[in-house]
């Protein structure tokens, strides 16, 4: 199940518990606390799985027209189980019904690291396109691929 999450330190909370659990796409603990921190003025979406957390999304705008898909995390023991995708497929609902036309999401390039190379695979399993690799954009051996997706 889905739920929409509204309270700001339940947000947090649900991210932190997530986020630190995946340190391999989440080293840098810097960023890391930014995202549980910014993750509270965005929209949040988080899958319960038999009352347990497994999973949330956030979205946040980036123009009139369309939104990023700004941070996601699933916890290792339900990936490959449609979690990821069920988050994605509501965020995508969400994003239309608020009169978005476009969503995107930032990671790094394909074949820069093994663990992003299944996190660009996901994206593109959700329908997500290539739309331009930045290469300096976070660092040199971080380059930001951005996909693109249209909500019509």
């Amino acid at each position: 199940m889905i739920v929409t999450v509204k309270d700001l330190d339940e947000k947090r909370a649900i991210a932190r518990t997530i986020l630190e659990n995946l340190t391999e796409w989440f080293e840098v603990e810097e960023g890391r606390e930014g995202y549980i921190n910014d993750c509270a003025d965005w929209t949040f979406l988080a899958a319960k799985e038999d009352d347990e957390v497994a999973g949330f999304l956030c979205l946040k705008e980036t123009g009139a027209a369309t939104v990023e898909l700004a941070v996601m995390g699933v916890r290792k023991e339900f990936h490959r189980n449609g979690v990821g995708k069920k988050l994605v497929e509501k965020a995508k609902e969400v994003a239309k019904a608020e009169g978005y036309e476009f969503m995107q999401v930032k990671t790094v390039q394909m074949g820069m690291y093994e663990d992003y190379d299944m996190t660009n695979h996901f994206y593109l399993s959700c329908g997500f396109k290539e739309l331009e690799v930045f290469p300096l954009l976070w660092d040199e051996a971080n380059p930001c691929q951005i996909y693109v997706m249209s909500l019509e």
